[in-house]
């Protein structure tokens, strides 16, 4: 209040609303504090908001709905009471409430002794006090993450829903899962099984770096909206055949496809090669192709037959090649590789080593 700011006092129950506000009435007698909650008629609560807003009151004792979108930038001080039984996302929220504005803001957790806290409702309040930086959102999900456990995929027991993330995500996502656990975690219950087997995918996604020109000029194809179109059903090729038919559709609609076009419809034949053999990521820049594979280093990829192309391909050329190790990831770099075109060739000869 000698800062000319407002305070927040956050409580779980509605029933002791007013016991705080009678006891911070009595210790500060010139202060002006208001009621809130879920419960008050709509049109009352929009009043008392709307009042804090207008710095009608200089405290408003609530529950937790402050932590629903509540923004009031003269607001710089929250108190939260019993934060021992709050989640730890709820915190972060209502953490959130204050320093919208310049204003230097406070946040205070009351809560028992750590002591006589329970295991998880101690880290709870530690992770909150740890990450208190600007931008330290994702840090506090991972926290929480761990904190509650990530549920179980085929039970009951879940932390969150796959309609939130969308299905296609989620479907990502649970690939990567089981690439890693089958790469790691279980490459010796399957090592029996892939032995030899060249066809075995160690990664589930090739992604491209590149410094070349790879697109559809717009003299080519006019409309924005429209080669975002076409870099989208690109991306989904999979098979030498649909890319056959996507080459057709555009000659046929746009013309011969210039050099630029021609490039970006060999990124795709360069990403499913890059997966087969291992590649988690290929970089295509000044005339280098750096190829960085799986990046578990124990993982059984190492002694497969893909990986043994690879190593081929180095003893045969090693003016050309450099294979390193750095921090426990490796990668292989090759001169000499002006386009997309020239990569691509250098791929299929390393798949069709024996």
């Amino acid at each position: 209040m000698s800062r000319n700011g407002q305070t927040f006092i956050v409580n779980r129950r509605i029933s002791q609303l007013p016991q705080l506000a009678s006891m911070i009435k009595k210790y500060v007698p010139d202060c002006r504090v208001a009621i809130g909650h879920g419960q008050m008629k709509p049109e009352e609560l929009e009043d008392i908001v709307m009042g804090f807003i207008n710095h009608d009151y200089d405290v408003l004792v609530s529950t937790t709905i402050v932590e629903s979108g509540v923004d009031i930038p003269n607001a710089n001080t929250i108190i939260i009471n019993d934060a021992h039984q709050f989640g730890l996302s709820d915190l972060h929220q209502m953490r959130g409430r204050v320093g919208r504005a310049n204003k230097k803001a406070f946040c205070y957790l009351i809560a028992p002794p750590l002591a006589a806290l329970s295991v998880d409702a101690r880290r709870r309040l530690e992770a909150l006090e740890t990450f208190s930086e600007l931008g330290s959102g994702f840090s506090i999900a991972m926290q929480d993450l761990d904190i509650r456990g990530a549920g179980n995929l085929l039970g009951t027991e879940q932390s969150g829903f796959m309609q939130e993330l969308g299905y296609e995500t989620y479907q990502k996502i649970l690939r990567q899962a089981v690439n890693e656990l089958r790469n790691d975690e279980f490459q010796d219950l399957i090592e029996s099984n892939a032995s030899g087997n060249s066809t075995t995918d160690f990664v589930d996604d090739c992604a491209i770096e590149s410094d070349l020109e790879m697109y559809f000029p717009e003299t080519y194809v006019p409309g924005s909206s429209e080669r975002m179109l076409l870099y989208r059903e690109l991306d989904t090729i999979e098979c030498d055949d649909d890319l056959l038919q996507y080459r057709k559709r555009m000659e046929d609609r746009f013309g011969p496809i210039p050099k630029q076009g021609e490039e970006l419809l060999q990124v795709v034949l360069l990403r499913r090669i890059g997966k087969k053999l291992g590649c988690e990521k290929i970089i295509l820049k000044q005339n280098f192709m750096q190829l960085q594979f799986v990046s578990i280093p124990t993982s059984f990829y190492y002694r497969s037959k893909a990986f043994g192309k690879i190593l081929t391909f180095i003893t045969s050329q090693p003016r050309r090649c450099n294979l390193k190790e750095k921090n426990n990831k490796r990668s292989m770099l090759i001169t000499e590789v002006p386009t997309v075109t020239a990569a691509v060739e250098i791929l299929k000869e390393i798949e069709s080593l024996d």
